[in-house]
């Protein structure tokens, strides 16, 4: 099992647990360490196998995908989440950029597209469905071209370095160690791009950042 990715599998419908299932043993470079098929089983199996990436289904029995995300997140856990759904509102979508997730999967996509999200996230950065992505750049577009509010200001160099980082999910402080700078100063440049861009949150923080290629969109040549 030694560099290999390992990955706990977090959905409680057993024909799709198997389907996943069988589909990422079939790559050399990981390993299924923990199945679970509820919220709160994900919480302790987490905890127990530490695994390097979280494969989870939103709509969990006993505690949502989102809120057992967020649990995680509060608990500093090194496991990156990778979210699983038939449906990619964006409610669902910015709830679990907000909860902490570090990419979301449509049920529609193709394996491959999951066996990539899996080693995009290990790999620390984000990960979302191309209609995901199309429907950002969609709604960013009608922004730039004049159908939308009223056009953004540009940020400075280091204030797009801090929506990058925050972007790719990373805290206040790992941002300070990344860039060399203090928190109190991460958290100036938070609030002035938060003023700047009209935005209060981080998953919106984050739809900006995808949807104007601040942070690369990394995504197969797939449908989903």
């Amino acid at each position: 099992m030694k560099n290999r990715i390992s990955i706990v599998l977090a959905e409680d419908h057993l024909i799709v647990r198997e389907g996943i299932r069988n589909l990422l043993q079939g790559e050399d470079d990981f390993a299924v360490v923990g199945e679970v098929t509820n919220g709160r089983e994900a919480i302790e199996k987490v905890a127990e196998l530490r695994p390097d990436v979280v494969v989870m289904d939103i709509a969990l029995p006993l505690l949502n995908g989102i809120e057992a995300c967020r649990h995680f997140h509060k608990a500093h856990s090194k496991s990156r989440v990778l979210m699983l759904s038939a449906h990619g509102d964006d409610a669902y979508v910015e709830g679990s950029i907000e909860a902490g997730a570090a990419g979301f999967v449509l049920k529609q996509a193709p394996g491959s597209a999951l066996a990539h999200a899996i080693r995009e996230v290990h790999a620390g950065r984000r990960f979302f469905s191309a209609a995901i992505l199309q429907r950002y750049r969609d709604v960013q577009s009608g922004l730039r071209d004049g159908s939308g509010p009223k056009k953004r200001p540009p940020l400075t160099p280091r204030e797009a370095e801090v929506l990058q980082l925050i972007a790719e999910g990373k805290a206040n402080k790992e941002t300070a160690v990344e860039l060399g700078i203090s928190i109190k100063t991460v958290e100036k440049h938070r609030t002035n791009l938060m003023r700047k861009l009209n935005i209060h949150d981080t998953a919106t923080l984050t739809r900006y950042a995808i949807a104007e290629g601040i942070i690369e969109s990394r995504i197969q040549n797939t449908t989903g």
